[in-house]
């Protein structure tokens, strides 16, 4: 662990706020390169006096969209063709493409949004939203809007605990913990609103 962050440390400091951009552009995209070896590195060197906090924060997050972007444009353009043709192989059907569709129509932006905070998911989340079409504004939106607030976390992380590794995947760990916890409330949150609307909808019709 110690020889990645400072082989990352070194990358970046090399690189500068370019190699910030370039790693969260690959970290956003569907290589597993995870957010959490640039960014906190990023805020360790930003304690130093070595790098800005706020640029870093808004490179890191620019990078992000611009991954997702390309993600995005990938499931765009191929993603249809390549599931309508080899998708049953792998039990994806065409009636299944067209809910993705329709979900990302109707929550393609709180999926956007709660997507870029969950591990793992973050890296895949654009591709649903581009074969769904999604506006592609509201997309870079939602997605820069998520990716500020993790970036910033880690960034922070970096900042205050870079130099002790024990305290910082303690708190990394807790963090993680409470940003899910935070989505599951605000999933519930969001259901029981949309519920609520599609009701009153209904009740309209009805009179």
């Amino acid at each position: 662990m110690h020889a990645i962050i400072d082989w990352i440390v070194q990358t970046v400091g090399a690189f500068g706020y370019i190699g910030i951009f370039v790693m969260m552009l690959i970290e956003s995209s569907i290589f597993p390169l995870p957010s959490e070896v640039v960014m906190i590195p990023a805020g360790y060197l930003c304690a130093k006096g070595e790098m800005n906090l706020v640029i870093v924060i808004v490179l890191g997050t620019l990078g992000s969209i611009a991954g997702a972007l390309l993600n995005y444009y990938l499931a765009v353009k191929l993603g249809r063709k390549l599931i309508l043709k080899y998708g049953h192989y792998v039990f994806f059907k065409p009636e299944t493409l067209e809910k993705v569709e329709v979900f990302f129509k109707t929550h393609g932006s709180f999926s956007t949004f709660t997507g870029r905070l969950i591990p793992v998911i973050r890296h895949y989340i654009s591709l649903p939203a581009g074969l769904a079409r999604m506006n592609v504004w509201l997309f870079c939106f939602y997605t820069g809007f998520g990716a500020a607030i993790w970036v910033s976390i880690l960034t922070f992380l970096g900042y205050y605990f870079g130099q002790n590794e024990a305290l910082l995947n303690e708190h990394l760990h807790t963090i993680t913990i409470a940003v899910i916890i935070f989505i599951v409330i605000f999933a519930a949150i969001y259901i029981w609103l949309h519920k609520k609307k599609e009701r009153k909808r209904r009740a309209k019709k009805i009179l």
